[in-house]
């Protein structure tokens, strides 16, 4: 998932403290009508959001230091921080300590056999570490405030992969691997700040009640010149040889990829001003990087093309949205840009008007954008689609007069999270349960069907396939694996990427585990393989509606076991491999049992088989987002 951290994406411009007090008086003066008053309110602190330069004035340093202390003792006068409670189940979400630097794994920690064609790389997985012991919330005479569950600052989790050939065996007859492993913090200029104050101290701002959400704008942009915290927090990318970690909620940070050390944001010489989609694609054929990014204000969602070698920014277009649609992920064709415009929105008149910042609108629409590689907001065909919510993507391909976009779908949106108040353990449990292989014999596709009828909508998302018809603009859409599983964080092949592809992987969710977690805590206790040109293997066909999907394509499992989950999985390519599925999955594991992590290496060819390597980690884990894997060059 997730999808993380794209909650915060509004937050993630420069105000300027002027047009936030502009805001502010705005409401004072008496208005002629609501109507007037509250737009002339919305434009001024829309104008605080979207001032990223903002004019400065020159002011002394005692009077600097004067003010920022009356602030500071006004906000801790007035606001009190707690944590937000976690369960036993939840021990595994807590954040951990950085090791400082690489620690080898020690041989008799290695189960099995690293295979001596995987390729040297670097494993790396990104994820919430918040500081301070975890994520908090305050309580204040404006209410409460809440970080929400995908953020808390980012950490790094790296896995180094170094071989040599045996020694005293000749030519060919195999390697011997050293593997390291290490941690660390995104240091991104927030985290700088907080953690030389040792406390926390920017106001949660995405979660809560109106009036406190709105006061902790306002106090974090008087007090830091940031209305949120940057987390970097989601996934980690490559670009013509530099890398980067990135959140929704501000630009990429460059990476020392050797030692995980923070070099700096990545504004391409400061042609791009906004927030950056957790996953920028690769465009087929020229390695360009397509890239968008959201923001509360218009413009809503601008489009980007980075050139190959990564200096210039070649593109950038408005899209012309008339919402902010909370879009995670961006998808590439070898011809289009896709784009997912989906009714999860930041709308900060809804904010203002006593609703959420973020929320998925059940009397909205959805749609999907087709768009020319270097085309305008007048180039893009538009689709209308179900009703639903879809935060990422398989892949996306052409197909004679077709665009094909497969990815994860669900009926409501797990951002930015249930509403208060939900008894989330009995709405949890409610999914359909066969998550396990052992389970999957014990299905009743009526119950399945029952179950859909009695939800409203379900929170966990599940394989969906949308054909785009450029010529007659008809849609197809249908759900290729049915609904007695759920998945997330898809993955491919990347050579694939814009491609048609057989094969997509996911991690499957543990219903049961995940309803004993509490609100929000999803667990993945297996992997899938889908056979996306293979029909089920019973040949069954399901009617629409029934609970399943017409045509169920094949779809293979890897179970880690009771009490074992799995983060951060993705695809290795077997070096010289000529099939689509020639490789591994390497992912994080944990054992709640045990509290041992490790990282699996499965064989791709084989992924119902037991793990060709287990390798045991120096310290815990903590469940997180999306990994890549490296290849040394």
């Amino acid at each position: 998932m997730a999808m993380a951290s794209s909650s915060s994406s509004c937050c993630s411009s420069y105000p300027s403290h002027m047009a936030f007090l502009q805001a502010k008086c705005c409401v004072q003066r008496r208005p002629t009508s609501f109507s007037q008053d509250f737009d002339n309110f919305k434009v001024a602190l829309s104008s605080a959001f979207k001032r990223r330069h903002p004019l400065r004035i020159e002011v002394p340093a005692p009077v600097k230091e004067t003010y920022r202390k009356i602030l500071d003792t006004f906000v801790n006068s007035v606001f009190e921080f707690v944590d937000q409670p976690l369960l036993p189940s939840q021990s595994n979400f807590l954040p951990v300590e950085e090791l400082g630097k690489p620690v080898l794994i020690s041989s008799i920690d290695i189960e099995g056999k690293i295979p001596d064609d995987f390729p040297e790389g670097v494993y790396i997985r990104n994820g919430p570490n918040p500081l301070f012991g975890g994520l908090k919330s305050t309580r204040s005479v404006f209410g409460r405030s809440s970080h929400a569950w995908i953020e808390g600052e980012g950490m790094l989790h790296a896995l180094y992969f170094n071989k040599q050939p045996k020694q005293g065996y000749g030519d060919g007859m195999g390697f011997d691997w050293s593997v390291q492993y290490n941690n660390r913090h995104v240091e991104t200029g927030t985290f700088n700040l907080e953690r030389k104050r040792t406390k926390p101290s920017f106001l949660p701002a995405i979660e809560g009640d109106s009036l406190a959400v709105l006061s902790a704008y306002l106090l974090n942009s008087l007090r830091f010149g940031k209305v949120n915290k940057y987390i970097s927090n989601t996934n980690v990318f490559e670009h013509a040889g530099k890398y980067y970690s990135v959140a929704e909620n501000h630009i990429p940070q460059e990476i020392d990829i050797s030692t995980l050390g923070t070099l700096g944001d990545w504004d391409m010489n400061g042609a791009w001003n906004r927030p950056f989609t957790s996953h920028p694609k690769r465009a087929p054929g020229t390695g360009e990087l397509v890239i968008i990014g959201i923001d509360a204000i218009k413009p809503f969602m601008e489009l980007g093309i980075v050139s190959a070698d990564g200096r210039r920014l070649l593109h950038k277009v408005d899209i012309k949205l008339n919402r902010c649609s909370l879009c995670h992920e961006i998808g590439v064709t070898q011809r289009y840009n896709v784009i997912m415009d989906f009714p999860v929105t930041i709308d900060i008149y809804r904010l203002l008007l006593g609703g959420p910042l973020i929320k998925f609108n059940k009397e909205s629409y959805a749609r999907i954008g087709v768009m020319p590689r270097y085309g305008d907001s007048d180039s893009i065909q538009w689709f209308n689609v179900e009703l639903s919510c879809a935060f990422h993507i398989f892949n996306c391909f052409e197909d004679a007069d077709e665009v094909v976009v497969r990815g994860c779908r669900a009926q409501e949106s797990i951002i930015p999270g249930p509403d208060v108040g939900l008894n989330n353990s009995k709405r949890f449990s409610r999914r359909p349960k066969p998550l396990r292989v052992s389970d999957r014999e014990n299905v009743n596709s009526n119950s399945i069907a029952e179950e859909e009828e009695k939800e409203a909508g379900f929170l966990f998302s599940r394989t969906y396939e949308w054909r785009l018809n450029m010529k007659t603009g008809d849609v197809k859409e249908r759900n290729v694996t049915g609904k007695e599983f759920s998945v997330d964080f898809p993955i491919i092949n990347g050579n694939f990427t814009g491609l048609r592809n057989k094969f997509g992987y996911a991690q499957v969710v543990d219903s049961s585990a995940s309803s004993k977690a509490g609100p929000v805590k999803i667990k993945y206790g297996c992997l899938s393989k889908l056979y996306f040109d293979e029909p089920n293997d019973n040949g069954d066909k399901f009617s629409p509606g029934s609970g399943r999907c017409e045509d169920a394509i094949k779809v293979e499992y890897h179970d880690f076991g009771g009490n074992i989950f799995c983060s951060g999985a993705t695809f290795v390519p077997r070096q010289g491999g000529l099939e689509e599925d020639d490789g591994w999955l390497i992912t994080f594991v944990h054992n709640e049992r045990t509290d041992i992590s490790q990282v699996h290496i499965i064989d791709c060819k084989n992924v119902s088989g037991e793990p060709v390597a287990k390798i045991t980690l120096p310290s815990r884990v903590p469940y997180g987002f999306h990994g890549t894997y490296i290849p040394r060059i």
